[in-house]
């Protein structure tokens, strides 16, 4: 072994992680070399002691305060202007190629009780289009409408790069141009025991696991997506994750607003529907925004009320961002980036000191993460906009129930169902309001509101029947 890289696993405190090196065969040992070449052993230590050993306190400022952000709908002439403005400047950044699309992909479809990546999980609640279908199809709609080819960057993990991109080449890259499709890879972080030592997850492997969606930004810069965007002056990134169809894939105000304010990095938020809604909360310290995790906000803070009686602090945080492609290279420029590093508890399978692997009953050892959302204090101006919740989010985490495949497609077919409405057509509806009608409309045809009045008038489409299926 490289003698650079064993005293830097000695130095770490980590010896054992060489326990069974001795009885690996000469590739064994060169695999297990590579792999443990890419750990910062340096870091390990500090992360171990503050993360591990210790369990981190989460401190809430003093001066917290809601965060700042513009309504939905525009609060007076000025605002309602401003919005125009964007708007333009949105499409204007479309039309000349400068924005992007970035769509985090590691994860499996394990808790909808689905074997495979995430984003081949078929919710199309009458197609059973996928969710990578959707984003594909919203993106080839958009470049139509805006007369320039839209680069889009899948960040997959270790273990489903290989299966997503069997996946697109299989479905033709759903009628995209393979060139514009990038896949990379995010990083890894490898899993700790509670004693703060790391884990074996074989005798020529230690225990990895994805680093967080933090991790994004360090990958676009190790996998050269970030010079591939400077290569083709691409200068926005609009980032959504894998789990959500209803989102913008590019959106004009938002976009725009982001330019027009200087932004580094800007978020969509969403106003909760209650105190304790399970999505992170934006708020601002020393001048900075960032983003407190519900289950950190104090309940005093999470029930405060304004005089007329709203939450003060209502902002939640669907994971939606526009982001600078410099903000992105500024943070990435030496190779590394310092973001906070959040621990969960898990149950790790791993090896005992006898070579033999062993899956607790309890959690057993400590997965870091880091969280794309902690570079919003880094940023030197963040823009927020509130997204309207029935248009824009409709997660896709569990196979029933609240945020569920069953509900998304739901929430699908409302969102379409408003879409015809708006152009004309009839729609049935229950006594409580919902929607008598399963509706699904092509994203490959229908990007936003005026598509879907073009669609009704080129079918001659006037009402829906109840209980109808209808897929247009």
């Amino acid at each position: 072994m490289d003698g650079n890289l064993l005293a830097a696993i000695r130095n770490a405190g980590q010896e054992q992680v060489l326990r069974f090196y001795g009885e690996l065969s000469a590739e064994s040992q060169q695999e297990f070399e590579a792999q443990l070449a890419q750990v910062n052993w340096q870091e390990l230590p500090r992360l171990a002691a503050e993360y591990v050993v210790k369990r981190p306190e989460t401190v809430i400022p003093a001066d917290l305060a809601p965060a700042e952000f513009f309504p939905l709908e525009p609060a007076d002439s000025a605002m309602s202007e401003l919005y125009q403005r964007a708007d333009a400047k949105g499409v204007e950044l479309l039309r000349a190629g400068k924005v992007c699309c970035l769509t985090v992909a590691g994860g499996q479809g394990t808790r909808l009780g689905f074997d495979g990546p995430k984003g081949t999980y078929p919710i199309g609640p009458a197609t059973n289009r996928t969710l990578f279908g959707y984003f594909a199809e919203s993106i080839a709609r958009a470049q139509e409408k805006y007369g320039k080819p839209i680069l889009w960057f899948l960040m997959t993990s270790p273990i489903n790069r290989e299966a997503t991109e069997n996946f697109f080449r299989a479905q033709n890259f759903f009628g995209l141009a393979p060139e514009q499709v990038f896949f990379f890879t995010q990083g890894t972080m490898p899993a700790f025991g509670t004693d703060g030592k790391l884990l074996l997850s074989a005798k020529n492997s230690l225990s990895l696991s994805p680093d967080g969606h933090g991790g994004t930004l360090l990958a676009l810069r190790r996998s050269g997506a970030l010079e591939m965007m400077a290569a083709n002056g691409v200068e926005y990134i609009s980032y959504f994750q894998v789990d959500n169809p209803l989102v913008p894939v590019v959106s004009p105000r938002f976009i725009g607003l982001h330019a027009l304010e200087n932004s580094e990095m800007s978020a969509l938020m969403l106003s909760k529907t209650n105190s304790k809604e399970k999505l992170g909360n934006f708020c601002v310290s020393g001048g900075k925004v960032q983003i407190i995790e519900y289950s950190d906000l104090p309940d005093e803070l999470a029930e405060k009320r304004n005089p007329d009686g709203s939450l003060a602090f209502v902002a939640g945080s669907p994971a939606i961002h526009v982001i600078s492609r410099q903000f992105v290279e500024k943070l990435t420029s030496g190779g590394t980036l310092m973001l906070p590093w959040h621990r969960a508890d898990k149950k790790i399978p791993a090896l005992d000191a006898d070579g033999n692997i062993v899956t607790p009953a309890e959690p057993n050892g400590v997965k870091l993460e880091s969280f794309i959302f902690d570079a919003l204090p880094l940023a030197e101006k963040v823009m927020i906009l509130e997204g309207g919740r029935s248009e824009v989010f409709a997660p896709t985490k569990n196979a029933t129930g609240v945020d569920s495949a069953e509900s998304c497609r739901i929430m699908i077919s409302e969102r379409n169902a408003r879409r015809l409405s708006a152009a004309g057509v009839n729609i049935p509806r229950n006594a409580d309001g919902s929607v008598n009608a399963v509706i699904e409309l092509s994203p490959r045809l229908v990007f936003d509101d005026a598509d879907a009045v073009e669609l009704v008038k080129a079918t001659g489409l006037r009402a829906v029947l109840p209980g109808e299926t209808v897929v247009l």
